[in-house]
């Protein structure tokens, strides 16, 4: 091209980095023989020479999960006025899936990653970062020196199991799983306080295989079998497709919600506003997850020194709707 063009690789180069130092007039010449020799910028290549890059990571738990989406959505919304392209690696909670994302996006000298994930403490995370990789956790507070984003999931589960109890449900049921998994053990953890501030009241857990509808048919499916007597009058999951699982299989079953069930579920994503019952849910800030998480990682990149991790954890809000309206079912 700078043949093409009969100026020097410097001049090429100028042109394309810092077009200020070049004469209109140049410019101009070099602008023709790009169009003219069909030229497209190898912006990889620079990258990998300069050890900087255009891209940042998400590195989420499930695609397929509105949250998680949302949440992308508000990264997404920091990242292009930064005219950065955004990675979605979706790790379906596993944790050899994950380990490979975070050895791939190192080796792309991504920006930095953001990531939901599998287990906290896995030294991976920590160790990239340690390596100069800005990391910030998603949806789960760091306990390490990371930057994270978060909500309060203990607070959320309390004030589920709460809005039950207020309600005069004495019989509860958790849905929810893997209860190894972070989110789903502080909700879990809450609504157990909640029970335990209250006396008097029994909590069943049913615990699930995933976040999923599916996982939600199947619980509804182990609740309906139980005994009149024993059978929970509320039930609260851990998110809202696992909800919304209940929900469409207690219809399949002669179970109406609230009038036989109460049901809450977690995270309040679009769908739980539009069910057929429309559903009492734990809201998220999802997109404020995500803004804040973008904001912080752009932060600690552009930082040259003396970045401070900056743990934030926002309250959740009970959202009321129809699946918990009215009295609770007589014991």
């Amino acid at each position: 091209m700078a043949a093409h063009a009969g100026v020097s690789l410097g001049t090429v180069s100028n042109v394309l980095n810092r077009p200020e130092l070049v004469s209109e007039r140049t410019r101009g010449r070099v602008q023709r023989s790009i169009e003219a020799l069909g030229f497209i910028r190898n912006d990889s290549a620079r990258q990998l020479r300069s050890g900087a890059s255009r891209t940042v990571a998400y590195v989420l738990h499930d695609t397929a999960n509105p949250f998680f989406t949302d949440v992308a959505d508000g990264v997404q919304r920091t990242t292009d006025p930064a005219g950065l392209a955004l990675y979605l690696c979706n790790s379906g909670e596993d944790a050899d899936r994950q380990a490979f994302f975070l050895d791939l996006l190192e080796q792309q000298r991504v920006t930095g990653v953001l990531i939901t994930p599998v287990d906290p403490d896995d030294p991976r995370i920590a160790a990239l970062a340690a390596r100069g990789t800005p990391v910030v956790l998603v949806d789960r507070p760091a306990r390490g020196d990371l930057c994270s984003v978060a909500v309060d999931d203990v607070l959320g589960g309390d004030i589920a199991a709460e809005h039950l109890l207020a309600a005069g449900h004495r019989r509860l049921a958790f849905v929810g799983g893997p209860l190894p998994l972070g989110q789903v053990a502080d909700r879990l953890s809450g609504a157990r306080r909640a029970l335990q501030r209250t006396g008097g009241a029994d909590l069943q857990v049913v615990e699930t295989a995933a976040l999923t509808i599916a996982e939600g048919r199947r619980a509804a499916e182990h609740i309906a079998a139980l005994p009149a007597g024993h059978r929970p009058t509320a039930v609260f999951c851990a998110n809202d497709l696992l909800a919304l699982g209940v929900l469409r299989q207690c219809a399949a079953l002669g179970l109406r919600v609230p009038e036989d069930i109460a049901l809450v579920g977690y995270d309040d994503i679009e769908f739980a506003e539009a069910a057929a019952v429309p559903l009492t849910s734990v809201r998220q800030p999802r997109r404020l997850l995500g803004r804040t998480a973008a904001e912080l990682l752009l932060a600690e990149a552009r930082d040259t020194g003396g970045h401070e991790h900056r743990r934030i954890l926002y309250d959740p809000e009970l959202i009321v709707r129809a699946s918990t309206s009215g009295p609770a079912p007589s014991a």
